[in-house]
């Protein structure tokens, strides 16, 4: 193992952090922001949106069909490259003014654990659904302190969906390491499932208990970055 890629959202940070104070933070603040570049993007992505489904667009009012569109992708918690790119420069200006408040929560063992592993000479990487800018606005104010200078690379959903095995492919290739040198770490079975089939090593983060309903992983299962120690 050369290199170690990590999810965020219920992996190194509390999903309650995530939707409980940066959701809500962008959302209040996504009309004031958006712009051109925005309207554009969040059309491009409408017009893939099966007729049936999404608010409609008028092109007569652009810039309303976009807020209506953002806030059912909301709604629906969608990995829209375009939200998560608008999401992503509102919290960046929310830390830039001091107006977010709310460091970026880390579970205890994040910081060791990136420490230990920077000092074994291992890469680390972050793969989230959210904007490369949220990654790294996030890593840099954290409970812990500023962490993003642990971290190598940051791959969003440019990159592809998490869900498919050709995005690891071209994760590992940006690394410049065959798949089997990478771990994926993921709270998420689906998205292990997509690294495992590229030929990545994968394990399942469960933090919590475990509800009893849940089956044996097809992934080794931690509760703690230090039992990859």
């Amino acid at each position: 193992m050369r290199a170690i890629l990590l999810d965020i959202e219920g992996t190194t940070t509390p999903i309650e952090f995530v939707h409980q104070v940066l959701f809500p933070y962008a959302r209040a603040r996504a009309k004031d922001h958006l712009d051109e570049r925005d309207v554009a993007a969040l059309r491009a992505e409408h017009r893939a949106e099966p007729a049936q489904d999404a608010p409609p667009w008028n092109r007569a009012d652009e810039r309303a069909s976009a807020e209506a569109y953002v806030y059912w992708l909301m709604d629906r918690d969608r990995k829209s490259t375009a939200l998560k790119d608008l999401q992503g420069r509102i919290w960046e200006a929310g830390y830039r003014t001091g107006d977010l408040k709310g460091k970026g929560e880390v579970y205890d063992d994040v910081c060791p654990a990136l420490v230990r592993w920077r000092n074994a000479g291992k890469d680390i990487s972050i793969f989230s659904s959210g904007s490369v800018q949220a990654q790294r606005n996030l890593f840099a104010n954290t409970t812990a302190g500023d962490l993003s200078t642990y971290l190598s690379s940051y791959f969003d959903t440019t990159t592809g969906p998490k869900r498919e095995a050709a995005s690891y492919h071209r994760i590992a290739r940006a690394l410049r390491r065959k798949p089997p040198e990478v771990l994926f770490v993921s709270d998420v079975v689906a998205e292990l499932d997509a690294a495992r089939a590229a030929g990545m090593q994968t394990a399942l983060c469960v933090r919590g208990s475990v509800p009893p309903d849940v089956s044996p992983p097809a992934h080794p299962r931690i509760h703690s970055f230090a039992e990859l120690a």
